[in-house]
């Protein structure tokens, strides 16, 4: 990645300038059985068209706060680099009565606590290959009605300050450029050291450091990442397969 990156969406920039065509995130459902693999191109595809929804559609401005009510999912990844790239903040598992937009999983727990919202509402069915509910929550849009119809390229109306809130998560307050300099920091400690490290995390994203193993320092070291949710359902034996198949070079659990 260039050392000049200053946003997450710099680094996913860059990586997508490097070699669009490599895996960054495979996603796995240990409860259903599905495996998604994105290539740097298609997960930049759909956080440009997310990117797009939100500043076209739902008119966020610089400085407004998604809150996101999602687990650790392909599509939460694509949301939080589609903040990052409109200059808005991500607030992972934050209030919903203090945001200005909100995204809720299928969850009726979720959905009902996204209900404080009073702004725009989207709601994310989390079916395989991306797909729409059989009928939609009320009061809420669905993104996968939504997204597919936005521009395949995202131009932000205003630069993204490096320097301003971009992400909330477990109560503390993270910049582009802390989110950026912490990933890198963080990464060998992770046993990400370059372009060819994958690794396997099982963590939820309502921690800094599940959001780091899952996301953000692979994004920033040129790696991958294998984000597996209900991982506690995967025996050991079939999770060793796992590591050999998917050429896991580090694992966090």
């Amino acid at each position: 990645m260039n050392a000049t990156d200053r946003t997450p969406a710099d680094l996913l920039s860059s990586a997508l300038a490097a070699d669009p065509g490599r895996p960054l995130v495979t996603f796995y459902d240990d409860a259903t059985g599905e495996r998604v693999e994105l290539s740097v191109a298609t997960f930049a595809n759909w956080v440009a068209k997310t990117a797009n929804l939100l500043q076209d559609e739902l008119s966020v401005e610089l400085g407004d706060r998604v809150t996101l009510l999602l687990p650790a999912h392909w599509q939460t990844a694509v949301w939080l680099l589609a903040c990052a790239s409109v200059g808005v903040v991500a607030d992972v598992a934050g209030d919903p009565s203090a945001a200005d937009v909100v995204v809720s999983g299928p969850e009726p727990e979720t959905l009902e606590a996204a209900r404080a919202c009073s702004g725009p509402r989207i709601a994310l069915a989390l079916r395989p290959l991306g797909g729409r509910f059989p009928q939609p929550p009320t009061g809420f849009a669905d993104y996968a009605v939504e997204v597919p119809g936005q521009g395949d390229r995202f131009v932000p109306n205003a630069p993204v300050d490096p320097e301003e809130p971009a992400l909330i998560v477990a109560g503390r307050e993270f910049t582009g450029a802390e989110v950026v300099e912490r990933a890198r920091a963080e990464a060998p400690e992770l046993g990400l050291t370059g372009p060819a490290s994958r690794i396997l995390s099982g963590l939820p994203y309502d921690t800094w450091e599940g959001l780091n193993a899952g996301l953000y320092a692979p994004l920033a070291t040129g790696g991958s990442v294998v984000l597996c949710r209900n991982l506690d359902r995967l025996g050991a034996d079939a999770l060793d397969k796992r590591v050999e198949s998917e050429r896991v070079t580090a694992l966090s659990r």
